[in-house]
């Protein structure tokens, strides 16, 4: 009896012990599942704040970008509303100048009107001029005057070319009057040297010398006299610049006294 109570015991302590030793496995067991799902609930935790963080700056980066772009748009608007504000300006400048242009032009158009008559009447007077005058240079001088009114029928020259080239041969016909000039021609079938004293006197001499002579005004011929032999010549070396300038005796118009 009192050895299988023996046994009885042994058989109880050995059960508690088991038992104790599987509680222990189970509790450890138990929590080493606590610690692993804790620490894989803090690598998810991890995790999950990695991608929040790269979230963050990802619409960070975005952010930043945007407030660049909105800043760029905000300048060019800007920019462009100053463009805007002075293109306004020269339009509006233009639009003006454009008026006055306009307004110009009718009055270029009248002033054509009344240039072209203008210009064709001091034509005629320099034509006239040149007919009265003493035949100095005929050829040349007619000649311009020609070419002259053939201008003037031409379409394709401006008014102010027209007006350019009638002031010009006048202001050509001003130096004649104020230059010794020597140049060779024809007193009817002669070939001498013409000697012009301005618009003063109009001389001539023979090539060998052997006659010289003058433009008399008021017969409109050429008038023969020697006695002006030396100063024809003396003239002629002036003009052609063999000799220095020097006082010389000229036959000269004496005007009329009117009746």
């Amino acid at each position: 009896m009192s050895q299988s109570l023996f046994e009885a015991v042994a058989r109880g302590r050995s059960g508690w012990a088991l038992a104790g030793l599987l509680l222990t496995s189970l509790a450890h067991a138990q929590s080493t599942d606590t610690a692993s799902a804790a620490i894989k609930q803090q690598v998810a935790t991890e995790q999950s704040a990695q991608q929040a963080q790269s979230s963050i700056d990802k619409l960070d980066d975005q952010t930043r970008q945007a407030v660049a772009e909105y800043r760029a748009v905000v300048s060019e608007t800007a920019s462009l509303r100053r463009y805007n504000e002075q293109l306004e300006k020269t339009i509006a400048s233009q639009t003006e100048e454009m008026a006055g242009m306009q307004e110009q032009l009718g009055q270029i158009e009248t002033t054509a009107r009344e240039i072209l008559p203008y210009l064709q009447r001091m034509l005629g007077t320099l034509d006239e001029f040149v007919k009265l005058d003493m035949p100095f240079l005929p050829e040349e001088r007619a000649e311009r005057i020609a070419n002259l009114k053939d201008m003037m029928a031409r379409a394709d020259v401006s008014i102010a070319e027209k007006f350019r080239r009638i002031v010009e041969a006048y202001q050509v016909e001003m130096e004649y009057g104020r230059t010794l000039e020597a140049y060779q021609g024809k007193v009817g079938e002669k070939t001498v040297d013409f000697l012009r004293a301005g618009r003063v006197s109009l001389m001539y001499q023979t090539l060998d010398g052997a006659e010289t002579g003058y433009w008399d005004v008021d017969s409109k011929s050429w008038a023969q006299d020697n006695s002006y032999e030396d100063a024809v010549r003396a003239g002629l070396k002036i003009a052609k610049k063999q000799a220095a300038p020097d006082l010389l005796t000229v036959p000269v118009h004496a005007p009329k006294e009117a009746k």
